[in-house]
């Protein structure tokens, strides 16, 4: 792979696997919080306030990435304060030894050990001192959380030292993060999504991320901006219909930029944490509709039990590996078309009953 063979004896001298990173590859935790409690601590008014106070601090180099890349300051803001919380908590694991680790033992050796060769192509660039290279148990790495892989790819020097320094220069690591989002289609001026009314007698299915829409063809089955002004951009501009609790729960059109950001992270509660902390960060961003917080979410053993009592009705959840996916939403839906009942998808406990 092009690693010098001293770099590498000389990073790899004497290293044995670390029990800490065995440990989280292995626990797969059996709960996990409903989406309203964790935008709840993503917009924390401790993060939003020291979100701002950074808007201030940063004005200029904000000012010029957002030229040179077309990515929004508050957006690149609400990735730094969530990835990382403004940079204090980028972890202290060495990125050689997790990855080496994960490598020879974890659940992903393969890609593990791609991250590795990546790691240490970094090093011998001289962006980084092995020593200094700290990160998540995982191997994801500064300010902006890079895995190696999409540092070599994204990563710049945009302070001019010479060196790709996501860890201690704020500038490379915001400018990084700008780069990246370019990289995967962001568009400058556009949103990222918009909080909706639906009509009564709304049909659910369509709420699907792999159903895209102009606007003005979601305006005319009955949505609604729910502050009540003007949907933004273009009618012709395509949208997908996110009901991220259900049709219980708030609904949220999100366009292409939104997409974006699941690059960054494919979690859709992630990326309405962005969106909304961004919108936060300029004293907006306040959610209209209520969270149905009497829905537990399933835990992660109902989640296996419904995919496999799914596929035993003849519904094809694509797997049994209780990661709720696209192929489960699906025939979530399919069931609850044949029940009757709103088909958004949605895999809550009371279905799970049902069955």
């Amino acid at each position: 792979a092009g690693i010098d063979a001293a770099l590498f004896d000389r990073v790899t001298g004497g290293l044995e696997p670390d029990p800490v990173v065995l440990r989280a590859d292995r626990s797969q935790p059996e709960f996990t919080r409903p989406v309203w409690e964790y935008l709840d601590g993503a917009l924390s008014a401790h993060r939003v306030n020291r979100g701002r106070q950074l808007l201030g601090n940063h004005a200029q180099t904000l000012g010029a990435i957002e030229q040179r890349y077309g990515v929004d300051r508050h957006i690149l803001v609400a990735i730094w304060g969530l990835e990382s919380n403004f940079g204090s908590h980028m972890g202290n694991h060495s990125v050689v030894r997790s990855l080496a680790t994960l490598g020879h033992q974890g659940r992903r050796p393969e890609f593990a050990r791609s991250q590795l060769l990546a790691a240490l192509d970094i090093l011998q660039r001289g962006d980084i001192s092995p020593e200094r290279m700290l990160g998540s148990w995982a191997g994801a790495m500064g300010q902006t959380q890079f895995i190696p892989t999409t540092y070599n790819s994204h990563a710049v020097d945009f302070d001019g030292d010479g060196r790709r320094d996501i860890w201690q220069s704020s500038a490379d690591a915001l400018a990084s993060a700008a780069n990246y989002l370019t990289a995967n289609n962001w568009r400058s001026s556009l949103p990222w999504g918009i909080e909706v009314r639906l009509p009564d007698s709304f049909d659910y299915s369509r709420a699907d991320m792999s159903i895209r829409l102009p606007l003005n063809q979601w305006q005319t089955l009955g949505v609604r901006s729910a502050s009540n002004m003007s949907m933004p951009g273009d009618g012709e501009l395509e949208a997908s219909l996110l009901l991220p609790a259900g049709h219980q729960g708030p609904a949220f059109l999100v366009f292409d930029n939104f997409r974006s950001i699941l690059r960054y992270n494919n979690s859709t509660s992630y990326a309405l944490a962005i969106g909304l902390l961004s919108e936060r960060l300029q004293g907006g961003g306040q959610i209209h509709a209520s969270w149905p917080m009497n829905e537990r979410p399933l835990s992660r053993s109902e989640r296996v039990e419904l995919q496999e009592r799914l596929h035993q009705a003849g519904f094809d959840p694509g797997g049994i590996d209780g990661i709720i996916g696209a192929n489960t939403r699906r025939a979530v839906r399919d069931l609850q078309q044949h029940l009757g009942k709103p088909a958004d998808g949605y895999p809550s406990a009371t279905l799970l009953e049902q069955l």
